[in-house]
């Protein structure tokens, strides 16, 4: 009977021993398969999710012209090194009421609003990947007509597109306000870059919509101009530019009359989009602003705050 306990014994002994051996090496399978954020190479690729049926008319209009008219090569989709970089840090949880509230309208597929940016963006990238453009600026005449309105609506607009990452740049170092548009309390902005050398992967923000990284400002910079014509605005230029080369980026600027921050940042990016304000905007001061941006490629002018909006909005 001993005999015949201790053969038992040991068949449980060796059945545990060999259970074991084989949760440890699925265990390694599993650990080889997980590659961290920061191990992920530039150049792997991952397939683009599809996207997603819209019950607005329009939208779905405009997702088959983007996916068909636009359509770039879907079988793969390199990530950013700025959201490999934010993956674990810099998160933030979107409050779509706030936003609302701070005419954001683009998160809301479902009205006229959203639709009329949807149509600027289908519009902007045509011209974009028609000339082989990567960035464009956002400004206007003079402070008040919306312009950072209007940046956040168009970098989220383009973002939706799935074949599309953007970066929104706060480059209104005086004035800085797309951080507020999405609630953000962030702790660095580009300030920190351009004074105190703070690396770009403790500025770069994942506002929690997908294709979508924000660089934001952070208090007022005097000094402005002086800093964006400096060596370390040409660091910034290079190192944002090369991170995603099919990457568009959006620069929010400070209205080209106010100040000469514009005029020394025209060399890094290709074209310019103007806000014009219905009603308050001068034709004195569009004419000046556009000789003052001579020889740069304008996308066009958005007419803001109108209270006439076109009837071919409302479908």
């Amino acid at each position: 009977m001993d005999s015949i306990h201790d053969a038992l014994d040991k068949a449980i002994q060796n059945a545990e021993l060999n259970l074991d051996k084989e949760k440890a090496a699925v265990k390694n399978v599993y650990q080889e398969q997980v590659i961290s954020d920061q191990e992920i190479p530039d150049n792997r690729h991952f397939d683009v999710p599809k996207p997603k049926v819209s019950l607005d008319p329009l939208d779905n209009a405009l997702q088959q012209t983007e996916l068909g008219e636009y359509q770039q090569d879907r079988s793969s989709y390199a990530i950013p090194q700025d959201r490999i970089k934010t993956t674990q840090k810099n998160q933030h949880t979107i409050d779509h009421n706030l936003m609302r509230q701070r005419r954001i309208v683009t998160l809301h597929n479902h009205d006229a609003e959203s639709g009329a940016f949807r149509m600027l963006r289908t519009k902007i990238l045509k011209q974009l990947r028609d000339n082989d453009w990567h960035s464009f600026a956002v400004t206007a005449p003079a402070q008040g007509a919306g312009k950072s309105t209007i940046a956040v609506n168009l970098a989220i607009a383009m973002a939706m597109d799935v074949n599309q990452s953007v970066l929104l740049v706060d480059l209104d170092l005086r004035y800085p306000k797309v951080h507020w548009y999405f609630g953000l309390e962030n702790e660095n902005g580009l300030r920190d870059y351009f004074l105190s050398n703070k690396p770009l992967s403790e500025i770069f923000v994942n506002p929690g919509i997908d294709r979508l990284t924000i660089l934001p400002g952070r208090g007022q910079t005097i000094g402005s101009a002086e800093i964006l014509s400096g060596p370390r605005m040409k660091t910034l230029m290079n190192e944002i530019h090369n991170r995603n080369k099919s990457r568009i980026i959006i620069f929010d600027l400070p209205p080209v009359l106010a100040t000469d921050d514009v005029l020394v940042t025209t060399e890094y990016y290709d074209a310019v989009l103007l806000v014009i304000e219905e009603g308050k905007s001068q034709p004195e001061d569009i004419s000046k602003t556009l000789r003052l941006l001579a020889g740069k490629k304008i996308l066009g002018t958005v007419l803001n705050k109108s209270q006439n909006p076109p009837d071919h909005q409302i479908y």
